[in-house]
């Protein structure tokens, strides 16, 4: 867990296989609606963020984040149990969210990829990115600028 001093920010799990799948388009900040166990469960660390997606219901404007899996908390008294990779809604304004279903309804092969878990002022926060899939051969090309800048990085220091 990483503690960014500037904005506050403790971060508790974040997907760097985001960035390697999808090119990240814009970026947006969403509260997390959750139980006190799974609060609990946060601050301790634990959290898998790789499997979890977001989507839009096309009925009401509401955002839900699927697949986030938060172990249960049993250490001491017997809180709710929760399901660890129940449905939880995002906290975003009404504007974002109708927002975010005009683009993803637009376009086609966009979608909402969770990039990272934190708390901010005390608050659990998820950043999810508006994300489009990367083809192979970009992901290749990114591979072996990465490469390339390491490279350079290892010549500089000699």
């Amino acid at each position: 867990m990483a503690k960014d001093e500037e904005s506050g920010r403790k971060v508790i799990a974040s997907n760097r296989r985001a960035y390697h799948d999808y090119h990240v388009l814009e970026k947006y900040e969403a509260g997390l609606k959750l139980t006190g166990g799974e609060v609990k469960s946060l601050r301790a660390g634990h959290c898998v963020i790789s499997d979890a997606h977001a989507m839009i219901d096309k009925k009401s404007p509401t955002a839900w984040l699927l697949n986030l899996q938060i172990p249960e908390w049993n250490r001491g008294n017997q809180i709710e149990v929760h399901e660890p990779k129940r449905k939880r809604a995002l906290l975003l304004h009404k504007n974002e969210i109708l927002k975010l279903r005009q683009k993803l309804q637009q376009e086609q092969g966009l979608t909402l990829v969770p990039l990272a878990v934190y708390f901010k002022r005390g608050w659990a926060k998820v950043e999810i990115g508006l994300c489009k899939g990367k083809k192979l051969h970009d992901k290749r090309q990114a591979l072996k600028e990465k490469q390339a800048k390491r490279e350079i990085a290892r010549r500089v220091k000699r």
